[in-house]
């Protein structure tokens, strides 16, 4: 019977499309080390979102090459979008970041459900055709001097390949990694906050080589690393397995309801997430964390600056008393700092979410909490009398928070909801990261230009900024340690949850039973070829290694 029932297996499989999910079930001998490399290689692409400020100063003169050909005072909105005539605004080109985040928030809500069924093989190839596609069609924007292209191919079309792309691996991560949620979900948000870390310095690269009398050269590097991203993701898209139902790590159990409460062993439907209170707490939780952490990332350089002045380079006098050679001086210094902030948001996705695979979800938050109400808190006093290198180190740390809350909140929802449909929860709840990529900027930002109409000096204008992310740190907190264990009522039925699995096709029995027998689960998710682990490591782990060099020679300059 169970010779007719693999062959049937086998059959359907063969049947199935390139792109299937039925094509993706890990089979005896394969390793689940394969898996992390692949969602890495599609999140250090589509984590470029977060590098597009190198874009804006060439594009501000796509037409004047050297200096921007004005727009006419009175030529209306409607009229420069459509113009071809003369050069877009900074503030026009950064329409394009605000559609990322926006557009990475709605989809990864609206089509998270298709996900889970349509499997992450799928969904990372439309994340590459749509974030590529995107660069291409911006490409053509440029060569048409259409900024409306821009905004359509790059943060409309990219805007969706980037929430495909960013939770395409969450739930397959957390079903291979029961045993270490945290730290597989960190491994591959990892990778979208090391994305501009690496794509950054080498579309500065690809512009200089390209600019020349007639081009600023970002026409050329957006289609050359269309390309490159695309060959990169879809890599990324055919190595992803998951695994077949039934299967666990060896050894491993899973915990049970008197060990820690907080971890459930049953599965809540995507479709119930709205109606469920620990799904609010948590969005609230990851909105907060964010806004917070966000607004600083977008004033860090000028933050700095205005600060501490001529203190970082060892003059007594104010930002506004620097001459041109002491702001470039200071400028480079503050550029070294925004890098090093991008290595701690980097590594503390991996270390924190990490740690909270032995301190606990909520525990882990509450930390993030605590110690960052603390830290912003303190940050007026350093700046004042700390010292540079005080202030610098509570912001490196408060950065390695921000990136350790994007990389936890995963787990947290497979803890609290289980792993059947986690991916499309975390999609759902990424809604709360295009909210707070408004909130915390809009915050920082206003708070700025209000002290400075007030005549606050540029060295304290940030001082009441730092206590209202702390307040808001505060309702995280809150937020947080009201989190308990969902219902019981709010799970699906063990009919459900078969039925469930038959829809993402999964590979089970006709009673929802597992299809492998005990002898060939056993085998699956090690051995393999450990030099096909070890390419596959070496292939995104080298770009990674390059960017982080990079990063910490901008980053020198801090310590001379």
């Amino acid at each position: 019977m169970s010779n007719s029932n693999g062959a049937a297996t086998a059959t359907h499989i063969a049947q199935a499309g390139l792109l299937s999910k039925e094509r993706i079930v890990a089979g005896p001998g394969f390793n689940r080390w394969l898996v992390p490399p692949a969602a890495l290689a599609i999140h250090l692409c589509i984590g470029m979102a977060y590098g597009f400020s190198v874009f804006w100063l060439p594009l501000s003169k796509a037409l004047g090459i050297t200096d921007a050909a004005t727009c006419p005072a009175d030529m209306g909105f409607f009229a420069r979008i459509v113009s071809a005539s003369c050069d877009w605004k900074i503030s026009e080109l950064q329409w394009m970041y605000t559609l990322f985040f926006v557009l990475l928030g709605c989809s990864a809500a609206l089509w998270g459900g298709w996900l889970e069924r349509a499997g992450p093989r799928k969904a990372g190839v439309v994340s590459a055709l749509c974030w590529c596609g995107g660069l291409v069609i911006s490409a053509l924007g440029i060569h048409l001097h259409q900024i409306w292209l821009l905004w359509l191919g790059s943060g409309v079309i990219g805007g969706i390949g980037l929430g495909l792309g960013y939770i395409s691996p969450v739930s397959t991560l957390i079903k291979w990694f029961p045993d270490r949620r945290g730290m597989a979900t960190g491994m591959a948000i990892m990778g979208f906050g090391g994305g501009a870390m690496i794509g950054s310095p080498l579309a500065d690269a690809l512009m200089r080589h390209f600019a020349g009398p007639a081009s600023v050269g970002v026409m050329e590097t957006f289609l050359v690393m269309a390309a490159l991203y695309f060959v990169f993701m879809m890599a990324g898209a055919f190595g992803y397995r998951v695994p077949p139902s039934g299967w666990t790590p060896a050894g491993w159990s899973a915990p049970t309801a008197s060990a820690n409460a907080m971890i459930t062993a049953h599965h809540v439907h995507v479709s119930k997430v709205w109606g469920i209170p620990q799904f609010w707490l948590l969005w609230g939780v990851l909105c907060l964390n964010v806004s917070a952490g966000i607004g600083v990332i977008g004033m860090a350089s000028p933050m700095l600056q205005e600060v501490f002045g001529g203190r970082l380079i060892g003059v007594d006098a104010g930002f506004g008393s620097l001459d041109t050679a002491q702001l470039a001086a200071i400028a480079a210094i503050a550029a070294g700092f925004t890098g090093l902030l991008s290595l701690f948001n980097i590594g503390g996705r991996f270390f924190w979410a990490s740690m909270s695979d032995k301190l606990g979800r909520k525990n882990t938050y509450s930390v993030f909490f605590v110690l960052g109400i603390a830290l912003y808190a303190a940050a007026p006093w350093a700046g004042k009398v700390g010292g540079s290198a005080l202030f610098v180190g509570i912001f490196c740390v408060i950065l390695s928070m921000y990136g350790g809350g994007f990389a936890t909140i995963p787990a947290y929802l497979a803890d609290l909801f289980g792993t059947q449909m986690v991916g499309a929860i975390h999609g759902r709840l990424l809604t709360a990261w295009a909210t707070a990529g408004i909130l915390g900027p809009v915050v920082v930002g206003y708070m700025r230009e209000y002290q400075l109409g007030l005549g606050v000096p540029p060295s304290q204008v940030y001082n009441t900024t730092m206590y209202i992310l702390a307040g808001m740190l505060v309702l995280g907190l809150i937020c947080n340690l009201l989190v308990r264990p969902v219902a019981a009522r709010h799970f699906m039925t063990a009919q459900e949850l078969a039925a469930e699995k038959q829809l993402a096709h999964e590979k089970v029995g006709s009673n929802g039973g597992v299809a492998l027998d005990a002898a060939q689960l056993a085998q699956v998710g090690h051995g393999g070829n450990p030099l096909l682990v070890v390419l596959a490591w070496l292939a995104v782990g080298v770009p990674m290694l390059w960017g982080i060099w990079v990063t910490l020679q901008k980053a020198f300059v801090l310590f001379h």
